[in-house]
């Protein structure tokens, strides 16, 4: 079910606001003139977000969140609730990411991802389920990464929360449909690369500069998606042609994907500078309200993954027709 109402009248809360995705979203939804509830750990850029909003033409409110934090979540969806009178959608957006080898990532910082990414959704859509419902039904969008369909060597942890929040979605759609409250959608959007600070930001143990593989994509794409579904929900929903193909490719023969992919992004997720071990900002944040990071010379460095992928459709190809053949042979 779409949105009770449109979104010139609607409120939006959204986590991971200060930068990236979160804070392209918050312009895409001021431009439309909804009310946005902006969250997230760096109150100086929430700040600079709702001031570009406002000058959008969107109303908006800043709440410092820690989405780890439960009783901090809670309090968020109170105050939005408060001020604006109800909670229209809720977008669980907020993600931090350490990149390294599984076994030389540090347990401290491998469940800190996992409290960020997928705890920090477990508290929001917890939060947001209850206000939905009061205000007759809403949408609720976990943004969740291409990553929660496929994998990619050095991302265990964000791989890990990515996949349990895909999982979440699923399990919660379930629910709301047999108890009767249909009138609450709960859609994933599964972006490809995005240009946004994450990956400056990361954790990163690898000794490597960590790059997005390209393609990657601006920020605006995901957002305008995330408004798409609000508008007309959906179970989940692409963002970039790159993550369709990979997403279509690991369904159709998994292990050749799986391959194929882990060559690739091996290849093309660091760059050349050396960097030592660092915890990023998984536990002391400094966003800058930046949308991008910088990444936008990456979009069209098609020429790798035209060569990369091509062979990997054909090898997708050749093994999905050697396992029908097989099949069709017994």
């Amino acid at each position: 079910m779409p949105l009770t109402r449109d979104l010139g009248d609607a409120t939006v809360v959204i986590t991971g606001a200060s930068s990236g995705i979160g804070a392209a979203t918050a312009y895409e939804l001021a431009r439309r003139g909804a009310d946005v509830v902006l969250a997230a750990r760096t109150e100086e850029a929430l700040r600079r977000v709702a001031d570009r909003c406002r000058g959008l033409g969107g109303q908006a409110l800043v709440v410092p969140t820690d989405v780890t934090d439960p009783v901090a979540v809670e309090r968020l969806a109170a105050r939005a609730a408060a001020e604006f009178g109800r909670i229209d959608a809720w977008i669980n957006n907020a993600a931090v990411g350490v990149a390294g080898l599984f076994d030389e990532i540090p347990v401290e910082e491998f469940r800190r991802v996992v409290a960020v990414n997928l705890l920090g959704t477990v508290y929001g859509t917890k939060a947001a389920l209850p206000r939905l419902e009061a205000a007759g039904g809403g949408v609720l969008v976990n943004n969740a990464s291409v990553l929660a369909e496929v994998a990619m060597p050095y991302q265990s942890a964000y791989n890990a929360t990515k996949h349990g929040i895909r999982g979440l979605a699923d399990t919660v759609r379930q629910e709301l449909r047999v108890t009767g409250r249909a009138n609450i959608s709960i859609c994933t959007v599964l972006p490809a690369s995005i240009d946004t600070p994450i990956f400056r930001h990361a954790a990163n143990h690898s000794r490597h500069e960590l790059t997005p593989p390209p393609p990657v994509y601006p920020p605006e794409m995901v957002a305008e998606t995330i408004v798409r579904l609000l508008r007309r929900p959906r179970r989940e929903a692409y963002a970039g042609g790159a993550a369709r193909l990979v997403g279509l490719q690991w369904r159709l023969a998994p292990a050749l994907a799986e391959r194929a992919l882990g060559w690739y992004t091996a290849r093309t997720q660091f760059g050349p500078g050396l960097r030592l071990n660092s915890t990023g900002n998984l536990f002391n944040p400094h966003a800058e309200a930046e949308r991008t990071g910088g990444w936008h010379g990456r979009r069209w460095q098609l020429v790798r993954i035209t060569a990369a992928f091509g062979l990997a459709a054909a090898g997708t190809a050749v093994g999905t027709l050697a396992a029908l053949r097989g099949r069709a042979d017994r």
